[in-house]
């Protein structure tokens, strides 16, 4: 199939240089060798490709195919084709041999090796010569009416991190449990549904009633607990009404709609199927590994699957947030000095290595509070705390000082809050 696509490129761009300059030859073409020949010898004699009219007219059952694959990826599955019909010619030949000599398979295998390497793109970017691309980039930031970032949701983080920036952006939220990080998702997905983004939300362990429920108390600040438990919720059914009406998608996946496994692969079609500008995955551990071989260890399947996730936020350009467990330290940490460290990441440091922010959770006896403990692009170290009203899904911030922690401070805030309810009738 690979092969197919190649050929099928190379006729509908009329560009000949995915061969001539990758230096392919028929061997790579199984199946296609003369069609190959075909084309080659075509642009040899006349200096371009054949269109599809003349090629279709020497070669009638041929299937043309509209080819959007970038030519690295259509090189890269070339070379790995190449090598598997290699190689089982090999593993064949060494098979026979086995059955009357093992010493002759050796020898045999040994004297294939060199003829079996792993060819592979890797041309790299030269950045002297893309001086001008980069400049383009910062100009389009610039001057663009787009943010090339999506706000967070909340004010006084945004004042740190600047936003959620629409690409090569892998944040992890991580504290240990029932911490509220799952809330925290939800708020910022939730944000950027309501200044314009379609939003994916990945949910292995809530079903998307719940999820709605905890979106539209984040929204209009609804009882999360009445809509749980179906209890009366004064003008819920006019806000439902008007939010009908909406045509940007909020869409929650769980694992059934993978077949209960979801990958990298699979979340890739679901953000490019639904158009996504955001992703949010509750869970890093829920995903699967692509990439496993057997004896790796979960430190190795994590590092793996979040190298793949910062690797889509590339490719697709859009911010990806994740949710992260904490493992047992941080309770110590998190007891002592505030929110827990990078270390306490459970399971794999190469989670905190290839996400771009990561903000660490915890809630204390002044509020919720946000550790800011890796910013690619700016400072770390930043602290946070916000009143959670948990059922009303507000979050108010709390200024830092000696005052913000004292109870009398922290029980004015809270009636403050809750005096300043809506009530529910303005929808958006």
């Amino acid at each position: 199939m690979i092969s197919l696509q190649i050929l099928n490129k190379i006729i509908n761009t009329q560009d000949m240089q995915l061969i001539t300059k990758n230096a392919l030859t028929e061997e790579y073409f199984q199946g296609y060798e003369t069609e190959f020949r075909y084309i080659k010898e075509h642009f040899e004699k006349y200096g371009k490709v054949p269109d599809r009219a003349t090629f279709l007219s020497k070669f009638t059952e041929f299937d043309l195919i509209d080819v959007d694959e970038p030519d690295k990826y259509l090189l890269d599955a070339l070379y790995e084709e190449h090598l598997y019909y290699k190689s089982v010619e090999v593993v064949q030949k060494v098979a026979d041999l086995l059955k009357t000599n093992a010493n002759d398979a050796v020898e045999y295998l040994h004297s294939q090796l060199p003829n079996l390497e792993i060819a592979a793109t890797a041309e790299g970017t030269d950045i002297i010569s893309g001086a001008q691309e980069r400049y383009q980039v910062y100009k389009d930031k610039m001057n663009s009416e787009n943010p090339w970032y999506i706000t967070t949701g909340f004010e006084e983080l945004d004042s740190i991190v600047h936003g959620w920036a629409k690409g090569e952006e892998l944040v992890v939220l991580f504290a240990r449990t029932n911490q509220g990080k799952s809330w925290v998702l939800a708020k910022t997905l939730t944000h950027a549904w309501q200044i314009g983004n379609r939003v994916g939300y990945i949910s292995p362990e809530m079903s998307p009633t719940k999820i709605g429920y905890r979106v539209d108390t984040l929204m209009k600040n609804f009882s999360n607990n009445n809509l749980v438990w179906g209890q009366e919720e004064p003008n819920y059914d006019k806000y439902i009404e008007e939010l009908s009406k909406q045509k940007r998608p909020f869409v929650v996946a769980t694992p059934l709609d993978f077949q209960k496994k979801i990958t990298i692969t699979k979340l890739k079609h679901f953000c490019q199927t639904n158009k996504l500008d955001i992703l949010g995955i509750d869970g890093i551990t829920y995903l699967t590994d692509e990439r496993y071989k057997k004896g790796d260890n979960k430190t190795v399947t994590l590092t793996n699957i979040s190298e793949d996730l910062l690797s889509l936020s590339i490719e697709l350009g859009i911010p990806i947030i994740v949710v992260v467990q904490s493992n047992r330290s941080g309770v110590k940490d998190a007891d002592a000095d505030g929110t827990p460290e990078l270390e306490s990441i459970r399971d794999s440091d190469g989670i905190a290595h290839n996400a771009t922010k990561v903000i660490a959770l915890r809630q204390t006896g002044a509020g919720l509070e946000f550790g800011i403990k890796k910013h690619r692009d700016g400072k770390t170290g930043g602290k946070l705390i916000y009143y959670w009203d948990i059922d009303r899904g507000q979050f108010n911030y709390i200024p830092s000082g000696e005052d913000a922690v004292r109870p009398e401070t922290r029980q004015k805030k809270a009636t403050e809050i809750k005096d300043s309810f809506q009530d529910g009738t303005d929808v958006f």
